[in-house]
């Protein structure tokens, strides 16, 4: 069983600085070397294959789409296919997110932008440098926010540009962790980007959201390997990824980013805790 705890280097109510983490202990299945499955490159050549022709397939109803409308349900779709391909089984528990709500998630690995994606359709606030341009141009198709997280100076134009996303687009995901996990626990998260909903503008929503892989959460963590082997390892993997997207209640509407930043973090590591006690009782 998990039992939730914390430690900061100050009070509560700032507890989204970077000093401030939250961790959890868990059953020896979540927490000891990592037990990988045993992975095959044919395998995960074929679920390439199967990715690139889904690509194929829907690329050209997408563009058509956004020729004739100026919008496409296809990166939606898309994602929801990907993901079954990849062997994901994403299952959804929790209030839908309204419109123009900014969605506050955990981050371990990839797989998180079809999971989240496929659950709620939304566009993603993404770093402004994606070093593959295949993948940059599908995060450009689904209407991805990209922002220079290592310019502080540029801190208010991120937000209004969050705040225009806001009003114009479907949900909007943020992982304000910044970076992948080891699934034992919630990296601190960073609060700048949060400044563009404290206070909120008019009609939009503050949603936090578990993203659980239960029992493989420790198999799918991104962290000590490069992206391509990690890609490789999971397309390769035998087997489903069974993973739970909690969408937790709205937050109230706060001024202070930081401690808005700080109950979105408490909110997400006590549905990941709670759930971990009921998947794995002693």
């Amino acid at each position: 069983m998990r039992s939730l705890s914390c430690s900061s280097g100050g009070s509560p109510k700032s507890s989204a600085s970077a000093s401030w983490t939250i961790e959890w202990n868990c059953t020896a299945s979540r927490l000891t070397a990592i037990d990988r499955r045993p992975s095959s490159n044919i395998r995960a050549a074929w679920r390439i294959s199967r990715l690139l022709l889904l690509l194929i397939g829907y690329a050209v109803p997408h563009i058509c789409c956004v020729w004739l409308r100026g919008t496409s349900p296809w990166p939606y779709r898309f994602l929801r296919a990907a993901a079954r391909i990849c062997g994901l089984e994403v299952r959804s528990v929790g209030p839908k997110p309204y419109p123009h709500t900014l969605l506050i998630a955990n981050h371990l690995s990839w797989l998180d932008i079809l999971v989240l994606g496929s659950a709620t359709g939304c566009a993603f606030v993404s770093k402004d440098r994606l070093g593959n341009r295949l993948i940059h141009w599908l995060a450009d198709q689904n209407n991805t926010l990209y922002v220079d997280r290592s310019a502080r100076r540029a801190a208010g134009d991120q937000a209004t540009s969050v705040q225009a996303a806001l009003q114009r687009r479907p949900p909007l995901a943020i992982f304000p962790e910044g970076t992948t996990g080891h699934g034992s626990g919630l990296l601190p998260f960073r609060s700048s980007l949060l400044a563009a909903v404290a206070p909120p503008p008019p009609e939009a929503h503050v949603q936090p959201v578990a993203i659980d892989y239960l029992s493989s959460v420790r198999e799918v963590a991104w962290f000590d390997e490069s992206g391509r082997a990690n890609a490789m390892r999971l397309l390769g993997r035998q087997g489903t990824i069974p993973v739970t997207v909690r969408l937790l209640e709205r937050l109230p509407a706060m001024t202070d980013r930081k401690a808005l930043a700080a109950l979105a973090q408490e909110r997400i590591a006590a549905s990941l805790a709670a759930s971990s006690s009921i998947s794995h009782p002693l």
